[in-house]
């Protein structure tokens, strides 16, 4: 049985809830990934902290990894260890998520901002090569701002199940209302029995679900808005503060597309649609059985058909 196979074993209908707090026996290639840890920082843009993690040597060609909606920069930190011996990397957690600071108002230009300013904090283009984006989700859509409005910056980028942005969609109700503020747990165990994924899937590897559930919560005091405990790092209140708009126009670099073939983002025609969108489409790669959320359900398939596309941007 394999490892995503043996995954849905036991499955009670949550996610993480059938390990009772405790982490799920990890993978060897996992362990290794994540004991390469990173260097940690943060960087400033318009008055908000933005969380920054590296690895590799500064002067080699560089990477930048982005994250989607509601996760956080250490998504891809058993990715990202796999391109380390060969290229400078870093992923950012966007503000209003992981540990950046929230924002009174949020703006497709102001995160393109954030990941621009990350290649110089980062040292990403000292090799003489701009870097290249890896984008997954959410994460696609800052992209496209930088590959149409500031092409200099990078030399390429891959879109990873990023689909075409289009004005009448948007998250669901509950969402799109906001929050005062998130749920409170009492314990860790009762907070990561809530953890999942949107959209939603059952299939991934427990010990990636895991490591991404608990990146993405910490303790908080009771104030007097809210009683104390474990919570989520996410703005309850991003989607009410986002502007829909300034996505981006044509792009100026040449671009990759990875796709889950299961995806819930991608039905039949949707990746032809954005494949029409890139004037410079290098690649299109369709991992068969992943869905959209291709680090949790086919992490080295996704490290391979990177490996790939990197070649064919350059």
């Amino acid at each position: 049985m394999n490892d995503i196979a043996s995954s849905q074993t036991g499955f009670d209908g949550t996610l993480l809830g059938r390990f009772g707090g405790e982490k799920p026996p990890a993978s060897p290639w996992f362990e290794a990934a994540i004991a390469h840890e990173p260097e940690r920082g943060s960087f400033k843009v318009e008055g908000a902290n933005i969380e920054l993690l590296t690895w590799g040597e500064v002067g080699k060609p560089g990477l930048l990894f982005l994250h989607g909606n509601a996760a956080h920069a250490d998504w891809w930190s058993f990715i990202a260890p796999q391109f380390a011996d060969s290229y400078r990397c870093a992923a950012i957690s966007w503000s209003g998520m992981g540990k950046s600071d929230w924002r009174d108002s949020y703006h497709i230009p102001t995160f393109a901002k954030e990941a621009v300013t990350a290649i110089d904090v980062a040292q990403l283009g000292v090799s003489g090569t701009a870097p290249v984006i890896v984008s997954h989700s959410f994460g696609g859509f800052p992209t496209l701002r930088i590959a149409s409005h500031h092409p200099e910056a990078i030399s390429g980028a891959i879109l990873v199940d990023s689909a075409p942005p289009r004005a009448e969609g948007g998250p669901p109700p509950r969402l799109a209302n906001g929050r005062a503020f998130n749920p409170r747990y009492d314990t860790l165990e009762a907070a990561l029995r809530r953890f999942r994924f949107l959209p939603e899937q059952e299939e991934g590897m427990p010990e990636i679900i895991d490591w991404m559930a608990r990146g993405a919560l910490h303790q908080v005091p009771e104030s007097a808005e809210a009683p104390g405990g474990w919570t989520w790092r996410f703005d309850p209140q991003f989607w009410k503060k986002f502007e829909r708009k300034a996505w981006g126009e044509e792009p100026q670099v040449p671009l990759g597309i990875i796709v889950g073939g299961q995806s819930a983002l991608f039905p039949e025609g949707r990746l032809e649609e954005l494949e029409a969108m890139i004037p410079d489409c290098r690649f299109s790669t369709v991992i068969e059985d992943a869905r959209h959320h291709i680090l949790v359900d086919h992490p080295l398939e996704l490290v391979a058909a990177i490996r790939e596309g990197l070649e064919k941007l350059g």
